[in-house]
This record gives C-alpha cells, structure tokens and sequence, in this order.
C-alpha cells in the first residue's frame, strides 16, 4: 500500500477512537460532576452512563464517522490530487489539459458501468475543457481482473481507448474469450498482452486502484471522483455535469 494511503487510514482510525474518547470523558464528567463522592470516582457508574447514552443514541456514532470520513475524503483529494488524478500511460480521454477531471471507477463486468460509460462519452463530447481519467477497479469476477490488466496493456500500447470504448460498446459479458477477441478488435499486440496479464507492474496498479478505493470508501461501481466529490453508482449525465460545475465554481474560488 503506498505510504499516503497507509498514513490516511491510521489516521482516520487514530480520530475515530479520539472521538469515542471525547464522548466518553464528556459523560464521564457529567457523571464526576452529578455523582462523586470523597473525590472518588465510581467507574462502573461512569462506563454505565457511557453506555447507556450509546445505546439510546447509536445515531451519534455513525454520523460522526460520516462527518469524519467526509473531512478525511477531501483532506486525501486536496493532498494527493496529482496522483489520484494522473492516469496510468494512455488510460485518459478528453482535453488532457482540461480544467476538470473527472475520475472514473469501473469494472467492466459492471452493467451499471457500461451506462455510466455512456454519460462520460457524453461529457465529453460536450465539454471541451474536461479531461476523464480512467482508473480499473475489478472487483466482480476473475474475469474483471483479467479484462483490466489487458485494459492496462492496452493503455501501455497506446490503445486504450480503443480496447476501453469496444469493452462496453460491444455485446456481451465479460470472459477470457470476449477479452481475447477485443484484444484482436482492437489492434493490440497479443503476445504483448498475453504476457502482460502477469505483469508485476500492470498488478501493482489494480492493486492501487483497489487500495485507493478503499481509502475514499467506494462501494461499488461507477465511481467518480470530482474536484471534491465522490459520485457513487450510475448517477446521469445531470449530475456529472454539475460536479464539474461545483468544481470549476470552487476552482474560480
């Protein structure tokens, strides 16, 4: 895991158990003050008072993890922007020097994603200052694995586009057949490809990708990622389109 994402998660992790420390010192002194005797403090009554309210408010601690992963989202967007919105070799579309980028998260065994790639298309072609940067997050089947590494060989051969738009262009889902033959569709180097579906390089990136994911808490596919929006699910082009204008407004400060 690179070092950012590793430093991120401990922190999230370090702010969540401070928080339920806030809480429960808060309480504790609400209990010191209401019920201590002699200065000595009844512990068992405390850690009861704790729990009580956490159980009769279980609300408060999933809406503080929300609040907190929410700031931690966009600490992690605004310090690493670069890297989350540089592609891998050619796997981009759009104006490269584009004012916006929109990050796109997908797995090709995804039918949601295959509407989703429409929407960006769409984005595209009718927005001339926005750059798509594609990131492969296979997460549905062997077969997803596969069609990103030979994703990821295609962007090395300078290719991607074409091998990305006939994946979910094309008819029919994913296996190592249809995979080969948009290989061959698409005019890349087949023993190229073949060797680099065991690349160490072309694994490394999925595996950021995936770690990556996690980190921004993804739950599924599409995701994009949008000046400091993260978009879940097959939202349409409306709401695409205006991400990248919240962005642009927020970029014009």
């Amino acid at each position: 895991m690179p070092g950012w994402l590793q430093m991120m998660m401990e922190k999230r992790v370090r702010a969540i158990w401070l928080l339920v420390g806030v809480a429960a010192a808060g309480l504790a002194g609400a209990g010191l003050a209401a019920g201590s005797t002699g200065g000595t403090t009844d512990k068992a009554a405390i850690e009861k008072i704790v729990r009580d309210y956490i159980l009769e408010h279980p609300e408060i601690i999933p809406e503080a993890m929300t609040r907190l992963q929410n700031r931690e989202v966009t600490q992690l967007l605004e310090s690493n922007r670069k890297e989350i919105e540089t592609p891998f070799a050619s796997a981009a579309a759009g104006n490269p020097k584009g004012d916006v980028s929109v990050v796109v998260f997908f797995d090709y065994a995804c039918p949601y994603c295959r509407q989703g790639h429409a929407d960006v298309q769409k984005i595209a072609a009718g927005d001339s200052n926005v750059r798509i940067v594609y990131r492969d997050f296979p997460v549905l089947s062997p077969a997803s694995d596969e069609a990103a590494m030979a994703s990821l060989s295609a962007a090395q051969q300078g290719k991607y586009r074409q091998f990305h738009d006939a994946m979910f262009e094309s008819p029919g889902k994913v296996a190592h057949e249809r995979t080969i033959a948009i290989v061959r569709t698409a005019g890349l180097d087949e023993m190229r490809t073949a060797r680099d579906l065991a690349a160490p390089a072309l694994k490394a990136e999925v595996k950021k990708n995936l770690e990556l994911g996690r980190a921004l808490g993804l739950t599924g596919t599409p995701s994009y990622v949008i000046g400091n929006r993260i978009l879940s699910g097959a939202v349409g082009y409306d709401k695409l389109k205006e991400a990248i204008a919240e962005a642009r407004k927020a970029r014009a400060g």
